[in-house]
């Protein structure tokens, strides 16, 4: 049993006259003004679209309640398709990030490890620029987790203090943007 045109018009005005109430449905679900307005928009275009789906025995409110929830339905799967694609992007972003910072990072650190004492240099190729933890570290050097701290930390001011005098000022930037003399 279909509807008549008239019959379908007259049941989307009335559809028009409760925007408010499916508004604060939609708010209260949603929880974003902006976001329940523009759904409700679109869920009024796809009425109008599906009109003749809407049986003459059928409340008309209750079908375009079932088209706002499919809505609501529909904007938290968007939503989350693009958290998860933000998620993505953020983690890719982050890694080249991290690529790109050793990749610029000073290539006198090389260098510089060489004249370290084996001990120191270890130290820091381990932790600092491996992927080890202190106490992986202290563990595989057979030693206590605070000898290794105090060994990383000596190690530290060592290369600092050579990247200092090997590179001058690109060490006071932590040796991003290298430019000295040894880099080039």
């Amino acid at each position: 049993m279909s509807s008549s045109p008239a019959q379908i018009n007259s049941k989307t005005a009335h559809l028009a006259g409760m925007h408010s109430k499916f508004l604060q449905f939609l708010r209260a679900r949603v929880g974003d003004p902006a976001a329940a307005e523009d759904i409700l928009q679109a869920t009024y275009v796809k009425a109008i679209q599906h009109e003749s789906q809407l049986r003459q025995d059928e409340s008309s409110v209750a079908w375009f309640y079932r088209i706002l929830r499919n809505a609501v339905i529909d904007h938290y799967r968007r939503s989350a398709a693009q958290s998860h694609a933000v998620d993505r992007f953020t983690a890719e972003w982050n890694e080249s990030y991290e690529l790109e910072i050793q990749n610029q990072a000073c290539a006198c650190i090389r260098e510089v490890l060489s004249d370290l004492k084996p001990d120191y240099r270890s130290a820091i190729e381990s932790i600092d620029l491996g992927e080890e933890s202190v106490d992986e570290y202290a563990s595989s050097q057979q030693t206590t987790a605070n000898n290794a701290y105090v060994r990383l930390h000596r190690a530290r001011k060592a290369v600092a203090a050579k990247l200092t005098e090997v590179c001058g000022t690109c060490a006071a930037h932590h040796c991003l943007d290298c430019s000295c003399k040894s880099h080039k």
